[in-house]
C-alpha cells in the first residue's frame, strides 16, 4: 500500500531557516552548492500540510531574453521535488525521471511558486508532480520520481563492484 501520509518537516542539520526578509520563517537545503549558487529557492510547510516553495526572479536567473532561464526553472523544480517529498523521504533520494512543459516566460523582480503534490509513494520510488507560477499566471509544469537510497560506506561500494 502507498503511504502518502506526509509527516511534519523535521530539524534537520543541512536546513537553514531564513529569519529576516521577504522569506523569514522559510528553509532552504544547504547541502547543495549547486541549488545554493543558482537559488536561493525556498520552501515552507503550510497550515494544510502542503509544502510551498518560492524564490524571488533575480538578473542572475534570466537567459539573454530577460526571461527566467529554462535551467534556471528545471533547477527550482527539482528542490520543489525533494522538498516536497521531504515528509516522506528520511534519508537521501536522486531523482531518476524529469519531464516539463514550459508554458510562459518570468521576468526580474516576480516571484516564482510552486504548488506540488506527491502522487504516490512507495518503497523505494516517491511520483510527485507540480506547476510553477507567478501569481495566478501558470509558467511550468513538471513531473518527476525520486529513489531513495542508501548511502554506501566505501568498502561497501568496493565490495560491490
Amino acid at each position: 500500500m502507498d503511504d502518502v501520509t506526509p509527516a511534519p518537516l523535521r530539524q534537520r542539520p543541512d536546513l537553514h531557516v531564513a529569519t529576516s526578509g521577504e522569506f523569514a520563517g522559510w528553509r532552504t537545503f544547504s547541502r547543495d552548492s549547486f541549488e545554493s549558487n543558482n537559488g536561493p529557492f525556498w520552501h515552507r510547510l503550510e497550515e494544510d500540510g502542503r509544502v510551498r516553495c518560492a524564490f524571488r526572479v533575480e538578473k542572475k536567473h534570466l537567459n539573454g531574453m530577460g526571461n527566467v532561464h529554462g535551467g534556471c526553472f528545471m533547477t527550482f523544480a527539482d528542490y520543489c521535488l525533494f522538498a516536497i517529498a521531504a515528509p516522506l523521504l528520511d534519508g537521501h533520494g536522486i531523482t531518476v525521471g524529469f519531464a516539463c512543459e514550459f508554458l510562459d516566460a518570468a521576468r526580474e523582480g516576480e516571484r516564482v511558486e510552486c504548488d506540488g503534490e506527491i502522487l504516490r509513494a512507495g518503497g523505494s520510488l516517491i511520483f510527485l508532480r507540480g506547476i510553477l507560477s507567478s501569481g495566478q499566471r501558470p509558467l511550468f509544469s513538471f513531473s518527476g520520481t525520486i529513489k531513495r537510497v542508501k548511502r554506501r560506506t566505501p568498502a561497501a561500494a568496493n565490495d560491490a563492484g
